[in-house]
């Protein structure tokens, strides 16, 4: 009877050390939305309000109430990104954020080498922030510059010039930054191809670690929208070009692209926005925040009000909230997999999401002979020139795999 209790006692032991090594095996990712601006670009659909910096500090104390309140669901994980994204996180202010990313540390388990990004404007940065940002464990910038010509910053209403971010680098670089990530924008009004090549130019001599170029879209509802029939803007081709030139020339300066919009130097991709092209799970905090953690996928209200009404006073503030199905999830996998380098696996999506796979790889093997798609490793991914066409070439792969499902259920239907 010893005997057979010790071996029950050690069998327990062995399976809860595996429990206990899966469970420190979860990862997570922290996304802690700050919607304060200096003022409201005119092109930004993002959920930022400006003039409302009266109430940062009770904006603060809900944020640090609510990622208490969220950490015991995190438990079992450990956190290797956590992203201040915005707005304009560094308007907090040095005390504000250092706070901030205290209570992160404070609630939640940071795995060693954790990334911790901050959102910046070039304007809004001077050297006391950058290194209590440093001291505080931020390791990774990501400066707002969209365009290296003046005219075209203040054509879309930024609040900063062009020799605000060469000096935001410069003191990026003086306060210990060694991971730096820029934004800049294509098809910006009036702007030609010349003057474009002259900002990736401008770019590429700051020698950041990391650059995220998107071509401009007119969203509903903003002000560059509204003056549209005014503006004097690239066509879809000349975007193309203007792409297609971009890929070519950051590749040369040792860019390496690895989804449609962002390029980086060996090893200095996000590892935060991976995890969404990837699937992996994480927790937004925030009015407009955006999660997938637990198998569900959730947001809170897009209204900073009703944000803070309700963490104060325990209110509802979730406006959205539903479990992925596995089906979902499949498609999910193809359409954010093919914005990556990664690519897509066809094997794997079969096992993963009980799918076949094969109507999928004759569609990407046409696109492959028109140079769209290619296949390397087991691995099919968009070329540069399917980058361009993602969206309907995504869209007919859903298609295809959507018909193809139900072809299967109809001819199940007519064996039984």
């Amino acid at each position: 009877m010893l005997k057979y209790i010790r071996r029950h006692q050690r069998e327990r032991e062995k399976l809860q050390r595996a429990y206990s090594k899966a469970q420190r095996g979860r990862r997570l990712g922290l996304y802690l939305h700050i919607p304060f601006c200096r003022s409201k670009c005119a092109y930004c659909d993002f959920y930022s309000l400006a003039g409302r910096e009266g109430e940062m500090d009770r904006y603060l104390r809900a944020l640090t109430r609510h990622l208490g309140e969220m950490a015991p669901r995190a438990e079992g994980y450990r956190v290797d990104t956590v992203y201040l994204g915005g707005g304009t996180p560094s308007i907090l202010g040095a005390k504000r954020l250092t706070r901030l990313l205290r209570e992160v540390r404070r609630r939640y388990r940071l795995e060693r080498g954790c990334e911790v990004t901050v959102e910046a404007n070039p304007d809004s940065v001077d050297l006391p922030l950058l290194r209590a940002l440093r001291r505080a464990g931020a390791n990774r910038l990501s400066l707002g510059v969209q365009s290296a010509n003046d005219g075209e910053l203040r054509a879309i209403g930024r609040p900063h010039t062009f020799s605000n971010a060469v000096r935001a680098v410069e003191l990026a670089r003086r306060a210990g930054f060694d991971n730096l990530s820029c934004d800049l924008i294509y098809g910006l009004p009036d702007q030609d191809m010349a003057s474009w090549q002259a900002s990736v130019e401008a770019l590429i001599a700051l020698a950041p670690e990391h650059l995220s170029c998107y071509g401009l879209q007119l969203e509903e509802g903003t002000p560059l929208y509204e003056r549209r029939s005014e503006l004097t803007l690239a066509d879809d081709d000349e975007q193309a070009d203007m792409y297609l030139w971009m890929v070519d020339r950051l590749a040369r300066a040792g860019y390496r692209q690895y989804e449609i919009s962002n390029f980086a130097k060996p090893g200095r991709e996000s590892r935060h926005n991976l995890r969404y092209w990837r699937l992996e799970e994480y927790a937004g905090f925030g009015p407009g925040a955006h999660s997938d953690f637990g198998g569900r996928r959730y947001s809170y209200v897009r209204d900073l009000g009703a944000y803070l009404e309700g963490i104060e006073q325990g209110k509802p503030i979730v406006d959205e909230d539903r479990e992925i199905p596995n089906d979902e999830r499949g498609s999910e996998y193809l359409m954010l997999g093919l914005r990556t380098a990664e690519g897509i696996d066809g094997d794997w999506y079969g096992r993963r999401y009980h799918r076949n796979f094969r109507p999928l790889e004759d569609l990407l093997r046409g696109y492959e002979a028109r140079g769209l798609a290619r296949q390397e490793g087991g691995r099919w991914r968009l070329t540069p020139e399917g980058f361009l066409l993602s969206n309907p070439l995504i869209l007919e792969l859903l298609e295809a795999q959507e018909h193809h499902t139900v072809e299967s259920l109809l001819a199940m239907g007519r064996e039984e």
